[in-house]
């Protein structure tokens, strides 16, 4: 069988921290965004097939 892309991961043990949560806010933050834009560009996209 293939190996897959995605492996999961086991839990971080207790006394190591997560890292910061700024970085952390940072990435939900950029993904939202480019998820928007992505959407929006999809959007834009379909509109203009319709209106040809």
């Amino acid at each position: 069988m293939a190996d897959p892309v995605f492996r999961p991961t086991e839990p971080l043990p207790d006394d190591q921290p997560e890292g910061p949560l700024f970085k952390r806010l940072g990435w939900f933050v950029g993904i939202a965004i480019i998820s928007m834009l992505a959407v929006a560009a999809v959007a834009y996209l379909l509109r203009t097939l319709l209106f040809l």
